[in-house]
């Protein structure tokens, strides 16, 4: 059973949650702001930091005009790291197991094997009077990084994760402390560029508004390839700026569409051709509508591959019950109840239904094929609600054979994962260090090298 803790804050949480959800649905529609920001005043936010104080380095960008879409990068300080390193960590021989079913969790020290640097860290200063990798006019006061190493082809290059937060389509942000802190665990375990995507929250901005949202993170991401792709064509990078070689019309071009829009630390470190997907309870939903899209666009996301997604204990519904759902209609954080609240905040009332795309992934007709998703983790609680409708869907992937693991948390409740910062759960550390293991067979250089 989830300890006393946990059952005193669901209780807190159930009752604040409750009167928050009531009084939007009474709140007179003109309340809501057009241009989508939404004033949460009792979320603490964390305030980004782009220097490495604890392995990763944070900024926020606004990059929607028309509405308040925001995101959070997540760098790592392994990026800074020399290419050379990762291929010496590379021929080190990997520890054999006895056992080939053995736990996850009892494999999850391989995870952080390729972010560790035996001989060089890179923001010390070598012989020569520079960092390793990154050249000393990148590092402002207290360390913050710039973005551009003075080498083109010489940067490690990191595959890119986009993360949706939880909160019930009402709550919840992508730099709220909670998931700040959740974010730098999976950047740092995974070694991957984390763009946490701050969606447009309900009831001011309803369904669709979420899933837009996420989509136009994922066509962001591709454009910010293109730019750093065109930029190195016309110029080479030095320090936080373009050096052109081309004539003064290529200039022009650069410099009023490459150079101010292109973000740095994407163009000097992101690998956008080994996209990975993580989705939060209701975030878990956006993640699956942005990779069904996706793969309805095809090429022309180009270069950005989708090559997995993990659904963190997935926000999903339907009409008829599932056995979660009878069983657990009073279980802990988000209830029956509650959840049909959040439903009708998100979906416009002349839409509503439990059996909407976005609510149930099982419905008939929804697409695309679902033997074209791409590789995808489940991750379930014990006492979740909604646990067994998340597990039907990745039972159906398995039948059309898509690699659909299930990772079911026993005594875990919805969220157990993402609210480390309060519930101080052992199994947080393991949830994480396995959605490590896993990931890392589809975005290793190497091929599938982590299995089961």
């Amino acid at each position: 059973m989830p300890s006393v803790a946990v059952k005193l804050y669901s209780v807190f949480f159930k009752f604040l949650w409750k009167q928050r959800l009531q009084s939007r649905i009474q709140a007179p529609p003109d309340e809501a702001d057009p241009f989508g920001v939404t004033s949460r005043p009792d979320e603490s936010v964390a305030a980004s930091n782009p220097s490495f104080t604890d392995g990763v380095a944070t900024k926020d960008i606004h990059i929607d005009p028309f509405t308040s879409l925001t995101i959070r990068i997540f760098l790592p300080e392994t990026a800074l790291r020399s290419p050379e390193s990762d291929s010496m960590a590379q021929l080190r021989p990997r520890p054999r197991h006895s056992n080939g079913n053995a736990d996850l969790a009892s494999r999850s020290a391989q995870v952080d094997t390729t972010n560790r640097n035996s001989d060089s860290h890179p923001l010390r200063p070598n012989n020569h009077g520079k960092s390793n990798g990154v050249e000393g006019s990148n590092l402002a006061g207290g360390g913050a990084y710039r973005g551009y190493s003075p080498v083109l082809n010489n940067r490690r290059r990191l595959p890119v994760m986009l993360q949706f937060h939880a909160g019930g389509w009402v709550s919840g942000s992508n730099d709220s402390v909670a998931n700040d802190y959740f974010c730098r665990r999976i950047a740092k375990l995974c070694d991957v560029i984390l763009i946490a995507v701050g969606y447009r929250l309900a009831p001011e901005n309803r369904y669709p508004a979420a899933f837009e949202d996420g989509m136009k993170a994922l066509n962001w991401l591709a454009k910010q390839a293109n730019l750093a792709e065109y930029n190195k064509s016309m110029g080479t990078g030095r320090g936080g700026g373009i050096e052109l070689k081309k004539s003064d019309a290529h200039s022009h071009i650069v410099d009023t569409f490459g150079a101010s829009a292109v973000e740095p630390w994407l163009a000097a470190h992101g690998d956008p051709s080994r996209c990975v997907l993580l989705g939060v309870s209701c975030g878990a939903n956006i993640a699956d509508y942005v990779a069904r899209k996706a793969v309805e666009a095809g090429k022309l996301l180009d270069p950005v591959k989708v090559v997995a997604q993990v659904l963190m204990y997935p926000f999903f519904i339907g009409s008829v019950p599932t056995q979660s759902e009878i069983k657990l209609a009073n279980s802990y954080f988000y209830d029956k109840s509650m959840c049909m609240l959040a439903w009708k905040l998100f979906l416009p009332d002349e839409e509503f239904s439990l059996d909407h795309p976005a609510a149930n992934p099982l419905v008939p007709n929804r697409g695309p094929s679902l033997k074209l998703m791409p590789p995808t983790l489940t991750v379930v609680a014990e006492h979740d609600f909604m646990r067994d409708r998340a597990i039907a869907y990745s039972e159906e992937l398995r039948k059309v054979n898509v690699d659909a693991p299930v990772l079911e948390y026993k005594d875990a409740v919805h969220e157990f994962a993402t609210l480390d910062i309060l519930l101080k759960s052992r199994q947080t550390q393991v949830c994480a260090e396995d959605i490590a293991i896993w990931v890392k067979k589809y975005i290793s250089l190497r091929g599938h090298e982590f299995s089961y």
